[in-house]
């Protein structure tokens, strides 16, 4: 299985990511955070790297 991270240093806020994939990130104090502490389930994986590959900033990792 997979587990998203983000780099909240990089982070800008945009929300991109929330909006691709919401059950695996939300916005917290105007930077997001992985929603999720378990691996990432197979049926949000695909909208998961869909955030990470659109984020403007490329702050966020699947592995």
């Amino acid at each position: 299985m997979m587990k998203a991270v983000i780099d909240a240093e990089t982070c800008i806020g945009c929300g991109l990511c929330e909006q691709l994939a919401p059950d695996v990130f939300k916005m917290e104090e105007d930077k997001a955070v992985v929603a999720i502490a378990d691996d990432i389930p197979e049926d949000q994986l695909t909208d998961a790297q869909s955030g990470a590959e659109q984020c403007p900033v490329t702050c966020i990792t699947i592995s």
